[in-house]
């Protein structure tokens, strides 16, 4: 088994992702802590945080659907950074109704 295999399966195990989910939740909590360091350290930390909650986290993915509603524009920005493929598939249909409207 190569190792990508290895890594794709390891993230099924229950165990692995609530490890990832706290690990995320420990960076969102760091983050204001390494943001009054000079530079983008804390946006960086919190950014990482985010996106391992948002993956290994039902519950968390629940409260970023509702954010999203609330907030389409902020949503669009975290879809782009995760590199969901929700958000390639509405900037795909954004694209094809602008061509033809023209």
């Amino acid at each position: 088994m190569r190792l990508r295999e290895r890594i794709s399966t390891l993230g099924h195990d229950e165990r692995v992702r609530f490890g990832l989910v706290v690990t995320g939740f420990v960076l969102i909590a760091l983050a204001p802590v390494v943001g009054v360091l000079p530079g983008p350290g804390g946006i960086v930390v919190f950014a990482i945080g985010a996106s391992l909650a948002l993956k290994n986290s039902r519950w968390v993915k629940k409260r970023y659907a509702e954010f999203k509603k609330r907030h389409p524009r902020y949503g669009d920005w975290a879809d782009w950074g995760l590199r969901r493929q929700s958000a390639k598939r509405r900037a795909e249909i954004a694209r094809q109704d602008v061509a033809e409207s023209d």
